[in-house]
């Protein structure tokens, strides 16, 4: 049939490109104790250095305060806490990645920013499933480079969960 395109035809190379370079994403790769996570780079505003917040009262311990980011009062968020780490230090590796989640802008503390890092599919594994009383939902997989293991998270899941605290009060308008 003259209609047919063949398999190798050069608009259907383009297209299968096009595909393969959708389905890469970018994961910014950050550690908390001996462990590396990714999230999503598109949810990442900035990235700076800790400085103390002002404490608030009443709230959860992993909420260590709120800083004004240009105008904005940015809650911060201490990851090593929310985890149950058993060491926290904040020394000059301890950055706080400033995130845009659900049109909220929060802060999250982390020991330190490794890279970005982009992965295709077939290097996302499933996550393991854990006990019912383990909470995982917001790990969307494992991300595997040669020798490193990324745990993948889904930022907006974690960071909208009832226990943290956050209202949709604080979201910018």
């Amino acid at each position: 049939m003259e209609n047919e395109i063949s398999a190798t035809s050069p608009q259907e190379v383009r297209a299968t490109t096009n595909l393969s370079q959708q389905e890469t994403r970018e994961f910014l790769a950050f550690k908390l104790g001996s462990e590396e996570y990714g999230i999503d780079i598109l949810k990442v505003q900035e990235i700076r250095g800790y400085e103390k917040p002002t404490r608030m009262a009443n709230v959860p311990e992993f909420i260590k305060g709120v800083v004004n980011l240009r105008g904005i009062i940015v809650p911060i968020i201490d990851m090593r806490i929310k985890f149950n780490m058993t060491t926290v230090e904040y020394n000059e590796f301890t950055v706080v990645i400033i995130l845009n989640v659900s049109g909220r802008v929060l802060g999250m503390v982390v020991d330190g920013v490794s890279d970005v890092t982009t992965l295709t599919p077939d290097q996302i594994r499933n996550a393991p499933d854990f006990a019912e009383n383990i909470d995982t939902s917001y790990v969307i997989g494992l991300g595997t480079l040669d020798e490193r293991m990324l745990i993948l998270m889904d930022i907006e899941r974690l960071m909208s969960g009832s226990e943290m605290g956050l209202s949709e009060k604080s979201q910018i308008h």
